[in-house]
């Protein structure tokens, strides 16, 4: 399926499957004609985390204004709209249907076609997204067959892509998520939520070697797992503390280093030996994790074919990614009923 072989179309995307309240109007799958995200990232700080409560409210609070905006930035008003395409799942249940609701509401009020679209979809195609309206050459979309590794705070999977629309699961984790590993190692550390940007920068004072913590390479599988590299900085902060008896004395650095050298050699490693064991010649890597500078970097320096990574502000939760895979679905001929519910545990596999 290819969109040059089809009428243009816009498509108005709604994402809020967690935190992050967002519109976005996409044009041919490619083309970002407007791109808004409300986040609540330092309303739940308070919280170490997302509170689900706080952000379905926050969300009831930002959508229809957002909504409007995306619309406005885009100079077009909702009858130059082709399609509704809005995250169904996975995702926060009160979350998802704020923005389920909302784009309920426009097609019943417009007769637009209504498209649910898969939030781990939508997080693919945002490597087919340029990064702004006339940015310059934009670069080549992914080609098949590719390994994409979606990397985010709730999931991290690899998936062989043959094709538009067309997916195989070859693993997943087997307990935490990356991101969600990054969260709770932040905390042990005493670095502030969220904990993907903040052991980031503290990694960058940090000497990687100096903890050797343990990769969980699983060779009969393609699944991760990190609990075990999360135990270990947990045990290893625990006889810190015990030897040093004073608070404020923790390496946080060398920690913080050292466990992203652990993670980001186990997703880079399996990403590019299921590239090759399934005869993959691109490789796509998606999701909030995806923003990470260490991951981009060893990638680059041990993957030698094309290497697709979205730029950072597709990378996490947007609304573009979402009218983008909304796209190709309106192209295949996807029309969802008015009566669609929220799928919260939705896997990749099931769409």
């Amino acid at each position: 399926m290819s969109p040059e072989a089809f009428a243009p179309a816009r498509i108005l995307g709604i994402e809020s499957s967690c935190d992050e309240t967002a519109a976005s109007v996409v044009e041919n799958g490619r083309t970002i004609l407007s791109n808004l995200v409300a986040s609540q990232v330092d309303l739940h700080a308070q919280f170490g985390g997302v509170f689900p409560e706080v952000a379905s409210r926050q969300h009831i609070r930002a959508i229809y204004p957002i909504l409007d905006e995306a619309l406005r930035k885009a100079h077009i008003d909702l009858a130059e709209v082709d399609a509704l395409a809005v995250t169904r799942g996975p995702g926060l249940p009160g979350s998802l249907v704020i923005g389920i609701n909302a784009a309920k509401g426009l097609a019943l009020g417009s007769g637009l076609p209504l498209i649910g679209v898969n939030h781990l979809e939508g997080h693919l195609y945002s490597a087919w997204v340029e990064a702004v309206q006339g940015a310059g050459q934009p670069e080549q979309p992914p080609r098949f067959p590719l390994v994409a590794l979606i990397v985010s705070g709730g999931h991290t999977e690899l998936v062989l892509m043959t094709g538009h629309l067309q997916y195989r699961r070859l693993g997943a984790t087997l307990d935490d998520a990356a991101g969600e590993a990054f969260d709770k190692v932040a905390r042990l550390v005493g670095l502030p939520y969220p904990g993907g940007p903040s052991v980031q920068k503290a990694s960058a004072n940090g000497d990687p070697r100096a903890f050797n913590f343990p990769r969980a390479w699983l060779e009969d599988a393609w699944n991760f797992s990190f609990s075990g590299v999360k135990t270990a900085v947990l045990r290893e902060v625990r006889r810190l503390e015990e030897r040093s008896r004073e608070p404020g004395t923790l390496p946080v650095a060398d920690l913080a280093a050292s466990f992203q050298a652990a993670v980001v050699d186990v997703l880079v490693g399996k990403t590019i030996k299921a590239a090759r064991a399934f005869g993959a010649g691109e490789i796509l890597v998606a999701g909030g994790v995806s923003a990470n500078k260490a991951l981009r970097e060893t990638l680059r320096a041990r993957w030698d074919g094309p290497l697709h990574i979205p730029p950072l502000a597709l990378c996490t939760d947007n609304a573009a990614m979402i009218a983008a895979a909304g796209y190709f679905r309106y192209l295949k001929g996807q029309r969802d009923r008015l009566q669609m519910d929220v799928l919260p545990n939705w896997p990749l596999t099931e769409v």
